[in-house]
């Protein structure tokens, strides 16, 4: 499918819970929308979405085709399963081109198009991950309430899983995993609050049939445990934020206003591209805002043409 003749209102890169909300509020709003999504989401490992109200416990693809039915009840909404790989033009008529062939023009841009993790040198993870081993406790932590967990996290963020982790769970080992980031300051509390910490590198996560069995470090410590948490090392989903000049943090997060627009005129970016919260929830509702801004801003644009009545 190519649009290459028709100036859609905004192109839509990327169909997780942000694109898709955003796509709901544009298609309501009577936009013509394209969402170009490679239907490769970071999720798809984990087996159920938490946290979100009336989808807690849905699996990422019944959340996608649940949204997708409603989203087909407004025409001007149209999905392509493909990738955009390069962008040129301007605020108010860009050119997108696709991995397909495919071409798109579009007067607006919303990058939500996520973070991807970056593989983590750990042995045995890859069996775990999205079973027993997870990164987000509000996503996950209610399975795995008063499980002996071990948490593999360094620096300051220690500390601070520590801290959060123990809603959960009174039984958790901290593993940094071969850095010696922790201060004095920081080991004595934790040892105050009778939590052990392990500074030697995670040799291998032991599981059967995807449940974790122990962590086993280095030094041939061996911890017994029945789930992990973990710091994922993330980048974003997509390198054309950074192509087309968007402001970027160092931990690959597209900057963004209030409203969710970035430094260039036109483009937009919501959900976890855009913002360090990582949970369903946030990234759709930072979707609908951005939507929201989008709507405003071209009904404001056509307001103040020529000839307009």
């Amino acid at each position: 499918m190519s649009n290459m003749n028709q100036l859609m209102d905004v192109l839509i890169i990327g169909g997780g819970p942000a694109g898709l909300n955003a796509a709901l509020v544009l298609g309501r709003a009577r936009k013509n929308v394209v969402v170009i999504d490679n239907e490769k989401p970071r999720n798809w490992v984990t087996r159920e979405t938490h946290g979100f109200v009336t989808r807690d416990g849905a699996s990422p693809r019944e959340f996608r085709k649940a949204a997708k039915e409603q989203i087909a009840a407004y025409p001007s909404v149209q999905f392509t399963s493909d990738t955009a790989t390069a962008i040129t033009g301007r605020d108010g008529d860009f050119l997108v081109t696709t991995a397909e062939g495919a071409s798109y023009r579009t007067k607006k841009i919303l990058f939500a198009v996520g973070k991807k993790d970056l593989p983590l040198d750990i042995n045995g993870l890859t069996e775990v991950y999205g079973k027993s081993a997870f990164v987000c406790p509000y996503c996950d932590g209610w399975e795995l309430r008063d499980h002996s967990l071990v948490i593999i996290v360094s620096g300051d963020k220690a500390l601070h899983m520590a801290k959060v982790i123990s809603g959960w769970t009174a039984h958790y080992t901290i593993c940094t995993n071969g850095s010696d980031s922790l201060t004095d300051e920081q080991r004595k509390e934790l040892k105050r609050h009778n939590v052990t910490v392990f500074d030697a590198p995670v040799q291998s996560i032991d599981s059967e049939d995807g449940m974790v069995r122990q962590v086993v470090l280095t030094d041939g410590t061996a911890i017994p445990c029945t789930g992990v948490f973990f710091q994922p090392k993330l980048f974003t989903g997509s390198e054309l934020p950074k192509a087309i000049g968007c402001e970027i943090t160092e931990s690959g997060t597209v900057i963004v206003d209030e409203s969710g627009k970035t430094s260039v005129a036109g483009v937009y970016s919501a959900g976890d591209a855009a913002s360090e919260m990582y949970q369903a929830i946030t990234a759709a509702s930072l979707g609908a805002l951005s939507a929201v801004s989008i709507n405003n801003e071209l009904n404001f644009e056509k307001w103040d043409e020529p000839g307009h009545h």
